[in-house]
């Protein structure tokens, strides 16, 4: 089994993009973290980022096709993309949303998501933890 690890719009500016918001953790930390607890897991994953949403998109058909367990941070595309939402509704294995900072304690926009309904949960507001924890859940809910 491999997990996908897919980030959105502007995540491979962490550490310089809004650090009040974001912290200083770069995009860098942020994999080498995943791969931290990958490796602790003993689960194999694969950690992407685009700011090309039809990028995006066929990462979400390869994980539909491959029923390959996601961690997605839709970034941005979390409150408008009927496109992202509509290939998270073709995968057939686990799909945890995960944003670093509390999207709810935000601007009014942010606090809707197209992809929750469609997720077997939802972490915010947690930084790169939020992270470790989606990649816990996900190799406790897929099958080896």
């Amino acid at each position: 089994m491999t997990i996908l690890v897919l980030n959105g719009p502007n995540l491979g500016r962490l550490g310089t993009r809004e650090p009040d918001v974001y912290g200083a953790t770069t995009y860098a930390d942020l994999v080498d973290s995943c791969r931290e607890t990958a490796a602790d897991l003993g689960i194999d994953i694969d950690v992407r980022q685009t700011d090309a949403e039809h990028e995006m998109l066929g990462w979400l058909h390869e994980a539909a096709d491959g029923q390959h367990p996601v961690l997605l941070n839709p970034a941005a595309w979390t409150h408008y993309s009927i496109a992202v939402r509509d290939a998270c509704a073709q995968l057939r294995a686990p799909l945890v949303e995960v944003h670093l900072s509390n999207v709810h304690s935000r601007e009014e926009f942010r606090h809707r998501s197209v992809v929750s309904p469609l997720a077997t949960g939802v972490i915010c507001g947690l930084g790169i933890t939020g992270y470790e924890l989606g990649l816990r859940a996900l190799a406790a809910m897929s099958p080896a």
